[in-house]
């Protein structure tokens, strides 16, 4: 299965007093990420709320810290399909400076209606697309 592929630079608003990334601004890179693969496969978030009721929630969250991103750093948010079912989809996550992995995780995507906050089924055809994997 392919990998989505994001790239994120480390601004000074990022880090703490010493140049290193801050532990929650981790999941900022995540988040644009996952946003940037809809995209990618056609789908804006803000049309999809606004057009069929419907938005992503993050359920879960699993991250491992390996080792820090410091200011500057040109950084890479590589994306794989782990799990797609009816109303939600897992995804993992690995965030590489060059060759070296800084972090690893996984995100459990709930499906839900934007008036309610209730789950629902994913509509075809982006339930299709998601069960066919990620897309670059």
């Amino acid at each position: 299965m392919s990998a989505f592929e994001w790239p994120v630079r480390v601004y000074w608003e990022d880090t703490d007093a010493g140049g290193v990334v801050y532990h929650a601004r981790y999941l900022h890179f995540l988040e644009r990420a996952r946003t940037e693969w809809l995209r990618s496969c056609g789908y804006e978030q803000g049309h999809m709320s606004e057009t069929t009721d419907m938005v992503f929630a993050v359920r879960n969250m699993n991250i491992d810290f390996l080792l820090p991103a410091k200011l500057d750093d040109l950084l890479n948010v590589r994306i794989t399909l782990s799990e797609c079912r009816r109303a939600s989809f897992t995804v993992q996550h690995g965030l590489w400076r060059d060759e070296t992995l800084l972090l690893t995780g996984s995100a459990q995507i709930a499906c839900l209606s934007a008036s309610r906050f209730k789950p629902r089924g994913i509509p075809e055809p982006l339930l299709s697309l998601i069960q066919d994997g990620v897309r670059a």
